[in-house]
């Protein structure tokens, strides 16, 4: 079940807040702890808190750390956008939901408020972070000056934003609907939404949206004169007090407030008589323009009464001005006033499904996994459990920046194979600090280990024509010596490849280390990390040419490394063809792959054969092949041969700017992963990661 709900708007004045309230009142009937997190906020921490979070924490009386409850300011968020650098956004806001998850039972995510300057690149912040969080949304949108028909198109539109960058949707709220048009917008919406998301359709209600005689004040910066008790009086209308008295009697209303200028001691004086009477509709406050307070002999009577029962404010601007801007004031549920919060709360539950809402809470799996959740997952698992990795290529400075990160980031132990004072030379130049707790640098022909190595080498290739001073010959090399601690367990795992060939990496491994029980071949898979999904590629690197039975294994392997890695495995076996279209000796061979896969493993979802495009893009999938449930959806691509595949990953990785993690093999006993010649930096620092992951699951 996902244990997280993310509340999205594209515009302000949604009435988000209402959908904020309503959901944690629901959800703290159902769970103990429950947490709630805005990854943007419009108020800097010196300015005091932000007002929903201020009002969701005190109301609830939820224990959360202020710090803790966003991410980012908007000018912090705007900076990062305008730098390009929403990679690095999205990876904190990660970071910080990622402590609600682990120590919460719920959490309500709430996107930004599209106030202030700057709007721009807010929508598309809320997507991608709520893609990136991997959590269902609620849609609010706001029917304030919208006809039916633009409150219909309003909603899908943003809909198929949110679909379109396969954010799932699960409740859509039209929200402060015209009353006389809730009916109708309920009946086109629900004929047009897709039937599993949810439809909630909330008629305007003057209660939520009035603001009170506190919100006039703070919108106003007026001075109080009087009725302090007053401030969370309610205003339903206003009028200006500039005519004669009786004249002005006929003009209140319920809830009124009354603006006058202050030497108008007749309005005032008539105000407060009419707020008295019986025949008369409520004043709930008076505001006195002009820069002028009333006349002594007014404010000796006023303050010689034993209430005042209304406020009383004064403000240096003029009538006009002062009614503009009264009418302006977007009024907030905020903590001060119970009455506001407590309605809002009934209305989200008179309106919205709550039962189906818990139920699809609960049953809520997220389908797809984006490079930034990936990569957060990968360094999370790998510290579970310290595991020690060997490095043999110490004599390349990318291994050893890689090593210096990933010591810093207190990931793994290492072993790095060189002459420890070139190493150590290396370092200096490079500006490095290599700490020494979790590192040890090692020679081997000068190893402690050495001996026992070559003996151990010598025992187990000795039918295949090794003598003592082959064994010895070899172990000198760091690739057999960096297996061999391996194979011993003295090293979890292994990287290599930066310096040396595939090749070379390898086929110690498969000298000693070996294949695990039930295969036959090892196979290398890629994890491409596109923009907004992660996709396995296989195999794009060991196998030139394989057969179907090989090609089936593959595809097998891959499918158990997509789920290890927190994928689920979807199976595109890669033709030129898709279902019964072609024919040819290739493709015969993706088709007997297929039939493979699905007799030895029938719990995998696997489709072959079938092109690229008709595996990742929903459209041509439904259009090929309709009736499959991979096609459009693939996220494990098993290529036919290396040429294929090799050339397709690079491709991708070049034309689309992917990160490209891996060859990660798989097959092995115990985990020796390849490096690129041309690998950088972040390439060798993901493989060390994942290296340890794999050493984990055994």
């Amino acid at each position: 079940m996902t244990k997280a709900v993310f509340i999205a708007a594209a515009e302000p004045n949604s009435g988000k807040s209402l959908i904020a309230l309503g959901l944690v009142n629901m959800l703290l009937g159902q769970a103990r702890r429950v947490g709630y997190f805005k990854p943007i906020i419009d108020y800097e921490p010196a300015q005091g808190p932000d007002p929903h979070i201020d009002t969701i924490t005190r109301h609830f009386k939820l224990p959360l750390p202020y710090a803790d409850t966003y991410a980012f300011t908007r000018p912090e968020a705007l900076r990062l956008f305008e730098a390009d650098a929403q990679g690095e956004l999205i990876d904190a806001v990660i970071r910080k939901f990622k402590h609600w998850e682990d120590n919460y039972d719920f959490t309500v995510v709430e996107g930004s408020d599209f106030l202030g300057p700057g709007t721009a690149f807010e929508f598309d912040a809320n997507v991608s972070i709520a893609k990136n969080l991997g959590v269902p949304v609620v849609l609010v949108v706001s029917g304030e000056g919208k006809s039916t028909a633009q409150m219909v198109s309003s909603v899908l539109t943003l809909l198929r934003n949110f679909e379109g960058r396969e954010v799932p949707v699960l409740l859509v709220v039209a929200n402060r609907v015209v009353p006389a048009q809730a009916e109708d917008v309920q009946a086109l919406l629900r004929a047009q939404l897709p039937s599993d998301v949810l439809l909630a359709v909330i008629p305007e209600d003057r209660n939520l949206l009035n603001p009170t005689m506190r919100e006039i004040q703070a919108g106003l910066g007026g001075k109080l004169l009087f009725g302090e008790e007053g401030l969370s009086n309610q205003v339903d209308n206003y009028i200006i007090g500039a005519m004669q008295v009786p004249q002005f009697l006929n003009y209140l209303k319920e809830n009124v407030l009354i603006v006058t200028p202050g030497d108008r001691g007749d309005i005032i004086l008539a105000a407060l008589q009419a707020n008295m009477s019986v025949s008369y509709p409520r004043v709930v406050g008076m505001v006195l323009t002009a820069g002028s307070e009333p006349d002594p002999p007014i404010m000796r009577l006023l303050e010689g009464l034993p209430s005042v029962a209304i406020p009383i404010l004064a403000v240096p601007m003029g009538s006009f001005e002062t009614t503009t801007r009264v009418a302006n004031i977007k009024s907030r549920i905020s903590p001060e006033n119970p009455k506001k919060i407590q309605l809002a709360i009934n209305t989200f539950e008179r309106y919205v499904d709550v039962r189906v809402l818990e139920e699809k809470l609960v049953s809520f799996q997220s389908e797809g996994i984006t490079p930034h959740m990936f990569q957060y997952r990968l360094l999370q698992w790998a510290k579970r459990s310290r595991r020690h990795i060997v490095l043999p290529e110490g004599n390349d400075d990318r291994i050893l920046r890689a090593a210096a990160q990933l010591l810093h980031q207190d990931i793994v132990d290492l072993t790095i194979l060189g002459d420890p004072a070139e190493v150590a030379a290396s370092a200096k130049r490079l500006g490095l600090n290599l700490p020494a707790g979790h590192l040890r640098i090692v020679d081997p022909v000068n190893s402690e280990e050495y001996a026992d190595y070559v003996e151990t080498f010598y025992e187990l290739r000795k039918d295949k024509g090794v003598n003592q001073d082959m064994a010895r010959d070899l172990l000198r090399d760091v690739s057999y010596f960096g297996s061999m601690m391996v194979y011993k367990g003295h090293a979890d795992g292994m990287v290599s490849g930066a310096v040396h060939t595939t090749q070379h990496t390898i086929r110690p491994a498969l000298q000693f280390i070996k294949t695990k029980p039930g295969v036959s071949v090892v196979s290398s898979v890629f994890f491409m990390c596109l923009p907004d999904r992660v996709a396995v590629f296989g195999d794009c690197a060991v196998n030139p040419n394989p057969t179907a039975e090989q090609l089936a294994e593959i595809a097998i392997s891959s499918a158990e490394s997509s789920r290890a890695f927190g994928i689920e495995p979807r199976v595109a076996m890669l033709s030129y063809s898709s279902g019964t279209s072609g024919a040819g000796a290739d493709v015969e061979k993706v088709r007997q792959a297929t039939e493979l896969v699905r007799q030895k493993r029938p719990d995998l979802k696997v489709e072959g054969p079938i092109q690229y495009d008709a595996a990742v893009d929903p459209l041509v999938g439904r259009q090929k092949l309709p009736d499959s449930e991979v096609a459009g959806q693939a996220s494990v691509l098993i290529f036919p041969d290396l040429n294929t595949g090799n050339n397709t990953y690079k491709a991708v990785q070049r034309e689309t700017g992917a990160l490209a993690i891996g060859p990660v093999l798989q097959g092995l006993n115990k985990p020796v992963n390849d490096l690129s010649r041309g690998c950088t930096v972040d390439d060798i620092f993901n493989t060390v990661v994942i290296t340890a992951i794999q050493s984990q699951q055994g």
